[in-house]
């Protein structure tokens, strides 16, 4: 057995015991009385079985670690003579250290107020019901045969996993940075990596920590503050986690939910000069680390109009994958309306963007991220290839999630799917027309407002080339986000516009369906400070007026008609019998009305329509009736 007292004896030359020297001006905060400091632990004779052991010790029944991803079982109270057992009557704060068997009291009786167990329940698992269960993110030798990746320095208990399998109790500072009595530097993640293999694949199922090492969090040398090493690729796996006491006690997290990412997803206090984490009206208790890079300041975006951040509960990657399969199950939210970081992002493996690449390809910031396909809205896609997919796991035909009234208005469309956030009928191929987000844009008709290239956020500079996809962040985008000229994060962290769009969108509303219409925009601006601005990004609205593809455009926007009145921004699905589907037009019948009885429709071939707008009858064979009078003009569709 590698016990407390084996250890002792292949370290005595040289040995640094630093704080656990208890004796007269020790570092330790506990002091006694008695010389050296072999005593307050040990007894050379009638001490217990184990490492002739001094100290009394704890009877405390603990409740053990467990998450959601965890394969292993702990047991409910640390059997008595093992080396945890003997580590905890001193750190779990219920016995007082130096409170010896065979000498009484011998340090001053006070219990440990720092370095304290508080509950296994947030530690890393010790003491584990043998034998070792496998795992895709356990190194192979684990389980197999009880050795870990680094058996000259990391090794099991009785083939278990203990308190002196990471700590060395008679070294402090093998780890000259961290000084916490561990087995081995354990920079850059070297202690984790002697158990966890992010390169393995058990059962056809690929380790949770695939790509940790082409990540960022494991290769930046970005700087962190309030952690012990100085880089965010020196902490590594000590970034987002910790080994005991950990704020957020799945996967023990340096806080609960998106917490841990808003650590160093911050701006730091920079007008103090503070190593701190910036205040953040949504995430108060931040703790551990911190960032000063500013195009991360990810909190500042949530206390925008941002995408439901989890605010301290659980994750909303609620559903892992199945260990023991494998096909992984699929993942997603089990709370309406909520979201968490995971959700878009994989911490093993995301990557800096250095550029932005053309869609629908994911993201490096979202690299390994599981998606859902859009063929059925249901079906796992993992990794996903395409941005889009990672935006189905709530916007698929399983979303739980409901329109939110703090992102705007929202219109209600003559053709629906019924379900809301359910974008897949609007998107995929059965779609009439669709933007070109999941499949390629459709040449059926000329587009001769569409832009070369898209614009940046100045309304002026030529941005990414126009291709023949775009990503859900094109319009979804933080409204200071980089890679359209801002300084800020992009993706749909959150905006100062409606809807988390990247711009400017206004929408037309009345009191009634066919009534007046009570937000109107006469003459607008059609630039980047424009009602339409999210539009003018990709079409040049200038063209639009002038009737370039369809001639009573003119007068719709320069009497001040929202785009939305008679388009719908993502799809036209496939389940409307009155209307061809063509150019996104799909009416908001918030806006607009049925006219004498007719159904709302759209007959592109006539550019006509039948329904009520403004108190305005538009009839089929393209003539208007205005003020209910009877009288009629031939002003075609929607005209006045």
């Amino acid at each position: 057995m590698l016990s407390v007292a084996a250890s002792a004896s292949a370290q005595i030359t040289g040995d640094v015991i630093g704080q656990h020297a208890l004796g007269p001006g020790s570092t330790s905060p506990v002091k006694g009385t008695v010389p050296g400091s072999c005593q307050y632990c040990h007894a050379p004779h009638s001490g217990l079985d184990n490492a002739l052991w001094n100290q009394k010790l704890t009877i405390q029944t603990y409740t053990p670690y467990s998450s959601s991803t965890y394969a292993e079982k702990g047991n409910s109270n640390v059997p008595a003579m093992t080396d945890t057992n003997l580590c905890l009557s001193c750190h779990d704060g219920t016995v007082a250290a130096g409170t010896s068997i065979v000498y009484g009291q011998i340090a001053s009786g006070s219990l440990l107020s720092t370095d304290t167990i508080a509950t296994l329940q947030s530690s890393h698992p010790v003491s584990l019901i043998l034998p070792l269960a496998d795992a895709p993110d356990l190194v192979a030798s684990l389980s197999a045969n009880g050795t870990t990746a680094d058996s000259a320095n990391v090794k099991l208990v009785n083939g278990n996993l203990e308190c002196t399998t990471c700590h060395n109790p008679h070294v402090e500072a093998k780890d000259l940075t961290a000084k916490n009595f561990l087995v081995k530097d354990s920079s850059a993640g070297g202690l984790c990596l002697s158990c966890h293999d992010p390169n393995r694949v058990l059962n056809g199922v690929t380790s949770g920590l695939a790509g940790w090492p082409q990540s960022t969090h494991a290769t930046s040398t970005a700087p962190v503050q309030n952690l012990p090493y100085g880089t965010l690729a020196l902490n590594g796996c000590m970034n987002c986690h910790t080994d005991h006491n950990a704020a957020g006690a799945e996967w023990l997290q340096r806080g609960a939910g998106d917490q841990v990412c808003l650590n160093c997803h911050s701006a730091t206090n920079t007008a103090k000069g503070s190593a701190g984490v910036r205040p953040s009206k949504l995430f108060p208790q931040l703790v551990g680390s911190a960032s000063s890079l500013a195009r991360l300041n990810i909190a500042a975006e949530y206390e925008k109009v941002g995408h439901p951040a989890s605010n301290g509960v659980k994750p909303a990657e609620s559903k892992p994958p199945d260990k023991s399969s494998p096909q992984p199950q699929l993942i997603t939210s089990n709370q309406p309306n909520l979201s968490g970081c995971i959700d878009c992002h994989n911490p093993h493996a995301v990557q800096s963007t250095s550029t932005f690449t053309q869609a629908p390809a994911i993201r490096a910031a979202q690299a390994r991220v599981s998606g859902v396909s859009d063929k059925d809205g249901v079906s796992l896609v993992k990794p996903a290839p395409s941005q889009y997919e990672t935006c189905l796991r709530c916007h698929g035909a399983s979303s739980v999630k409901t329109p939110s009234a703090k992102y705007g208005y929202e219109p209600a469309r003559t053709a629906t799917s019924g379900v809301p956030l359910n974008l897949v009928p609007q998107f995929n191929l059965t779609a009439r027309s669709a933007h070109p987000v999941a499949r390629n844009r459709m040449s059926s008709f000329a587009q001769p407002s569409l832009r070369a290239h898209m614009l940046d956020l100045n309304g002026t500079t030529q941005g990414r080339v126009m291709g023949d996809r775009i990503f859900c962040t094109d319009c979804h985008n933080s409204d200071d986000n980089r890679e359209f000229g801002g300084t800020g994060p992009s993706g749909p962290h959150g905006s100062k516009w409606t809807h988390i769009l990247e711009r400017r969108y206004e929408f037309s509303q009345t009191l009634i369906p066919g009534g007046m219409i009570t937000q109107l925009y006469p003459t607008p601006d059609l630039g980047a400070n424009g009602p339409y601005a999210m539009c003018a990004k990709c079409h040049d609205l200038t063209k639009l007026a002038q009737g370039a593809s369809f001639k009573k455009h003119g007068s719709h926007i320069n009497e001040g008609f929202s785009c939305s009145t008679c388009h719908t921004a993502h799809g036209m699905q496939a389940n409307s019998v009155n209307s061809s589907g063509d150019r996104l037009v799909n009416f908001d019948m918030k806006v607009v009305a049925p006219n004498a009885g007719l159904p709302i429709s759209y007959n592109r071939g006539a550019s006509t329509c039948t329904l009520t707008c403004h108190a305005v009858a538009h009839n089929a064979d393209g003539t208007v009736t205005t003020g209910g009078k009877g009288g009629k003009k031939s002003l075609g569709m929607v005209g006045r």
